[in-house]
């Protein structure tokens, strides 16, 4: 991951949500994944993304993905779930569980969605003690460390990108300012730290930020680019269609030519593969 910033393309990172979703995402030829925790209270809880999941929900799913994939996951720590002795736990968990990437941000707990409104954020010598411990509690350089601030919808562009400074100089390895609303703003944070440290542009479709392209922002500086719940929201979006169709015709007849068959999800997930691989240890 270290190695793949340093490029100049911009690295297009699709939300995942568990082990099917990465392997699909692996599949399809992506270089990294995003594992965020409203994609965990989406899935797992059916709930918002307001604080809900915690460190060990998070933990247990990123095992699970990074067990079955090989791709790099960069995955969201929220808040660090408490104080700095809590994010050395949290930043402890997530590299055994195979991150390479771990974000922590700045909101106050309990936090919620970085475009949602009503968020509040804490003192910057806090998180910087939160990012300092981080840093201190991993136990490899090559787990990255990425600090995002919430602190524009709170406290003004100037005061985000303040915040973004000193969490720069606590030695994280690239910044992400959240629901940057226009695009002189995005504009504003690229001229001030593109140039020294990656920055992460987050695409929420309806969200604070203009949705542009891996390639437009790539242009503006940006360094990663996140696209965490369009994947949740096309899943949705898909099984309304599919379950309101069962639902009225009793049969999966409609959707066939939408779906996969038996065998077609057998070859996705490797089944032939696997089955193989136990007749190894059959007598």
């Amino acid at each position: 991951m270290k190695a793949r910033l340093q490029e100049p393309r911009p690295l297009l990172v699709p939300g995942i949500y568990d082990a099917l979703s990465a392997l699909i995402a692996e599949q399809a030829g992506f270089e990294a994944l995003y594992l965020s925790g409203a994609s965990i209270a989406y899935t797992r809880l059916g709930r918002s993304d307001v604080g809900l999941t915690t460190a060990t929900e998070v933990a247990d799913t990123l095992a699970h993905i990074t067990e079955r994939v090989r791709t790099p996951v960069i995955v969201d720590a929220d808040t660090g779930f408490g104080n700095a002795l809590n994010v050395q736990r949290t930043v402890r968990a997530f590299e055994r569980a195979g991150a390479a990437m771990i974000q922590l941000e700045d909101q106050t707990f309990p936090k919620r969605c970085g475009h949602l409104d009503g968020k509040g954020v804490v003192p910057v010598a806090e998180m910087q003690g939160k990012l300092r411990a981080a840093l201190d509690a991993r136990r490899s350089d090559a787990t990255l460390i990425l600090a995002r601030t919430d602190a524009l919808a709170v406290e003004g562009l100037d005061a985000a990108l303040d915040r973004a400074e000193a969490y720069l100089a606590c030695g994280v390895d690239a910044l992400f300012i959240e629901a940057l609303r226009t695009p002189a703003d995005m504009d504003a944070a690229c001229d001030r730290f593109a140039q020294r440290v990656p920055l992460l542009a987050n695409m929420v479709e309806g969200g604070k930020t203009p949705v542009q392209s891996a390639a437009e922002l790539g242009a503006r500086g940006f360094r990663i680019v996140i696209f965490p719940g369009g994947t949740a929201r096309a899943v949705a979006h898909t099984l309304q269609g599919y379950y309101a169709s069962l639902a009225a015709h009793g049969s999966t007849g409609p959707w066939r030519e939408r779906m996969l068959d038996f065998d077609g999800l057998n070859r996705v997930i490797g089944t032939p593969a696997l089955l193989a691989a136990g007749r190894r240890y059959e007598r």
